[in-house]
């Protein structure tokens, strides 16, 4: 099918609290119940420790950095993000969790300066402050004119998907859902009469059926159907055969594009009868610079994927991914030795999966389908 193609900007992860929120105009209360870290501002001086100082109060734009730029020159038709930060100034911190994200809501302007059309909440943070720090949370994204889809305050609304219009009268569909393999602990699932996430126990078959009837419930002719799932462990580039296996029902019931999150880093890219599947996106802005113990994985750096699809057919064009280089909580370009570097990554990690990625003389990454 002709015609111009739409094009999608994925997001990993977004997790604007913590130390990140601490360098903002509004910074909320940094006290937290980690067992080594309880200032969230210690997150901030480990960043300084690694590359140098960071102006306090930065501009709400700041940790977009050079991102910001990509994303204009692009003009993308739906930007869909990952936010996995609470936004809420209630102090009671879920119970058995290790580590909570806040940001204050008076930060909001942050992420507006992204520009995001969907924020996907369907994740292991976003009760991080129980369930009266998630009606703020969502109370606070509506009031700020922000879509939501993965949770809401019962669960015909956390299932419910974000609808983007797109020109030449076409729409975006997003559908935001979490599984317990990236942390998710069970009892966040929404109800109906109970606020929460769209929890999923796992990728088993009739999960992907379920999802599959739902989505087919909402789309119109012409939809692209975007399915936007936190799962899997922090770390390491396996995909498990139960993922893939997943993934792939959910693209032959009709599933455009599947875009993945929860792991620190990407995963594997795969075209799967001529549509994306993204195992992995990675971070994307967040406050780990000064921590130790992944550095095989380059962590720091981030990607933005600009995902362009057939109008109508939802068929992938092409992916081109930028890679950036979070510094003093910033995204900045990466260098060209980090660039190759992740070239060699994805040529590596995508070899089971028959992807095959070359490279832009600006350092993009380009994915076409074969």
């Amino acid at each position: 099918m002709g015609g111009d193609p739409v094009t999608l900007f994925l997001s990993g992860d977004v997790m604007l609290g913590r130390g990140v929120d601490q360098i903002l105009p509004h910074p909320g209360d940094p006290a937290l119940r980690e067992a080594y870290i309880r200032d969230a501002r210690a997150y901030v001086e480990l960043a300084e420790e690694t590359n140098g100082l960071i102006p306090r109060p930065v501009d709400f734009r700041w940790p977009w950095g050079d991102a910001l730029a990509v994303l204009e020159e692009a003009a993308p038709d739906a930007r869909i993000l990952n936010l996995e930060t609470s936004v809420t100034r209630n102090g009671d911190v879920a119970p058995g969790k290790e580590v909570h994200y806040r940001m204050h809501p008076a930060n909001l302007p942050c992420l507006a300066a992204a520009r995001p059309d969907v924020c996907v909440l369907a994740n292991n943070h976003v009760l991080d402050y129980g369930r009266r720090g998630l009606e703020e949370t969502l109370d606070a994204l509506v009031g700020a004119g922000l879509r939501t889809a993965g949770a809401g305050h019962d669960a015909d609304e956390a299932r419910r998907p974000a609808i983007v219009p797109v020109a030449g009268d076409r729409r975006v569909q997003v559908l935001s859902f979490g599984m317990a393999s990236s942390g998710i602990p069970k009892e966040w699932a929404a109800t109906a009469a109970r606020n929460g996430v769209h929890f999923v126990a796992g990728p088993s078959d009739a999960a992907a059926a379920e999802v599959v009837a739902r989505t087919r419930q909402s789309k119109r002719p012409g939809d692209i159907t975007v399915a936007s799932i936190h799962w899997g462990s922090n770390w390491g580039y396996d995909v498990s055969r139960d993922q893939i296996r997943f993934a792939h029902a959910l693209i032959d019931g009709g599933v455009d594009v599947v875009h993945g999150h929860s792991s620190h880093h990407p995963r594997p890219l795969e075209v799967h009868r001529g549509k994306l599947i993204a195992y992995g996106c990675g971070d994307l802005v967040n406050d780990y610079e000064g921590i130790t113990g992944y550095e095989a994985y380059r962590d720091d750096l981030r990607l933005l994927y600009l995902v362009s699809v057939e109008p109508g057919t939802g068929r992938l064009r092409e992916v081109r991914i930028t890679p950036l280089q979070s510094w003093r909580m910033r995204l900045r370009h990466a260098s060209e030795e980090d660039c190759r570097w992740l070239h060699g990554l994805f040529e590596r990690i995508g070899r089971g999966f028959g992807t095959r990625v070359d490279s832009a003389p600006d350092g993009t990454l380009i994915v076409q389908p074969a």
